[in-house]
This record gives C-alpha cells, structure tokens and sequence, in this order.
C-alpha cells in the first residue's frame, strides 16, 4: 500500500468535515479520517469546534485497512503523547489493537469449521507466540 504503519506520527491537512469526523489528506494518494471520539479528550459535541478545513494537523495512524485502504487517524492521542519522548515504536505498542474479521490466507470454501478448527488454532497460537517476541 504505501510507507504508512500503524503508530506513525503524521502531518496533513483537513480537506473536509462531516459530523462523524474530519477527513485529512496525507499525500496525493492517500487520505485518512479523524473520528470523532478521536479528535479530542472527553466528550466532543461537534467537531467543528476543534477543526476547520484547510487546517494543518499531526495525527497519529491508529489503523489501515489492508483490504479497502481506509486510514484510520488520532489527534487526541497526539494530545497524550508529547512529541518529544514518544517514539513510533512506543505508540505502536500502545495502539496496536489491528482486528482482521476475515483472513486472506485460508480458504475454507464451504467445508465444515470443524475440518479446520485444529488448523486454525495451531495457527493462531502460533501468530501469538511471535507477537510475544516483539514486545
């Protein structure tokens, strides 16, 4: 997809407002949306008391859609985070909550779940395992 990575600090501009968030352009081709509940600390009433279009931001990336490309993007956790002692590795850890509701590794057609149950926690336990290694 691009250079992009889940916890990367950015900087983009909002390119427009809706009441369920703000959309920001990244680069010529890609562009990522605030939510709401991230746009700021607390309860948010309308978004456009914190953002106006044409306005410069630093966000973090809080999730990519590896199959549709959407960009998920924080302003409050750059709001949390000071800039100078938060590395990307750092938010990383603390944001890495990437949930995949399909798998493009298994095809399982229309063959019972219990044919591949075995195999799928093998590999799940496996995954697991190795996500333990990185922390």
């Amino acid at each position: 997809m691009s250079n992009y990575r889940i916890g990367m600090r950015v900087h983009g501009r909002i390119t427009g407002i809706q009441p369920y968030g703000a959309f920001v352009t990244l680069d010529a081709d890609h562009q990522g949306l605030i939510h709401i509940s991230e746009c700021h600390e607390g309860y948010v009433k309308s978004i456009g008391d914190f953002l106006k279009v044409g306005q410069t931001v630093d966000v973090i990336i809080l999730d990519i859609d590896e199959y549709t490309g959407k960009i998920s993007l924080s302003l409050r956790c750059v709001e949390q985070q000071p800039h100078h002692t938060t590395s990307d590795l750092e938010i990383y850890k603390t944001f890495r909550h990437k949930h995949f509701w399909t798998n493009r590794h298994v095809h399982a057609g229309f063959t019972p779940i219990a044919t591949h149950l075995d195999g799928w926690i093998a590999d799940s336990l496996k995954r697991l395992d190795a996500e333990e290694g990185v922390k």
